[in-house]
């Protein structure tokens, strides 16, 4: 957790690669949180949110739409969108699937950033296989 406060991005990098892995995260959502944010390097932003999707599951992808919903800075914003839209687990049908599956259950969460934000990624996705079906 020290590590988050490093004056060096790479450090802080790390850091974030190591939290986002943790078995139980909730207790370093905080720190990931900041570090998805970080105000002095998006490589920070980079490593951190790709590890938290490479997680595979809910609580990483709801970790980086809360950081994405509430990010001020276009950089950051470029940085995260471009993690989620490019993530390639999501490029298989098994990791549409997942995906969608994520988004449908993050569509009620508490938060309304997440919310939205699922919302926001879901849409163009069903759009796409109803056009596939239809």
């Amino acid at each position: 957790m020290e590590d988050a406060d490093s004056p060096l991005w790479s450090v802080r990098a790390d850091a974030g690669r190591r939290l986002a892995s943790a078995r139980e995260p909730v207790g370093v959502a905080d720190v990931l949180h900041r570090l998805l944010l970080d105000a002095h390097d998006t490589g920070v932003t980079q490593e951190t949110a790709e590890a938290l999707l490479a997680r595979e599951d809910t609580w990483g992808l709801r970790t980086v739409l809360a950081a994405l919903s509430r990010a001020v800075d276009t950089w950051t914003l470029d940085q995260l969108s471009s993690a989620v839209d490019c993530d390639p687990s999501w490029m298989t049908e098994e990791g549409e699937r997942r995906l969608v599956r994520q988004l449908q259950e993050l569509k009620a969460d508490d938060d309304a950033g997440v919310r939205d934000e699922a919302e926001r990624l879901l849409k163009p996705i069903l759009r796409h296989r109803q056009s596939c079906d239809g």
